[in-house]
């Protein structure tokens, strides 16, 4: 197994917990794995973007064209970051609409639950259902037990599975 996924958002919007949830099921799963983060102005609600490798690789560094998978939890940072899919890579992006990409409105989601901050594992759980990344919903909901607050587990695996169901 060897995937490349990149992740990208805003400032705020739950990037580096994505990215630990999706690492911590590769970890559970007897994967090798690599990350890093790139944060940018993120205090100041500019880009995030955070690369996971998962497999024998040596560096987490991912090029231009070679991200098989890749989440983003705003539309605006295709511009950002899309130059680093590859050509059959796939797409899963927070957006109310698009051709060009699998989509949810996982913010419009998020905030009808009352807890805009789920829009991350709204994101994920609908990559998880479309079969964009190597995990699956048992080794993500385990990853979100174990990395979450124990006050907000319940709350985030919620999140999780209406992205599953969208």
């Amino acid at each position: 197994m060897k995937q490349q996924i990149i992740v990208s958002g805003l400032g705020g919007q739950g990037v580096l917990f994505l990215t630990r949830v999706i690492a911590e099921a590769a970890v559970r799963a007897g994967l090798e794995i690599l990350t890093s983060e790139t944060h940018g102005m993120a205090q100041r609600g500019g880009s995030v973007l955070s690369t996971i490798k998962v497999g024998p690789f040596k560096s987490p560094l991912i090029r231009r064209g070679q991200a098989d998978a890749g989440l983003f939890l705003h539309s605006g940072n295709l511009d950002v970051h899309g130059h680093l899919m590859a050509g059959d890579g796939r797409l899963v992006v927070n957006a109310p609409e698009g051709n060009d990409f699998l989509r949810v409105d996982a913010s419009g989601m998020a905030r009808a639950m009352g807890a805009p901050v789920l829009a991350n594992l709204i994101l994920l759980g609908r990559a998880v259902a479309a079969g964009t990344l190597f995990c699956d919903r048992q080794g993500c909901e385990e990853a979100i037990r174990a990395l979450s607050n124990p006050k907000f587990v319940e709350a985030n695996l919620e999140g999780f599975r209406a992205g599953l169901e969208s």
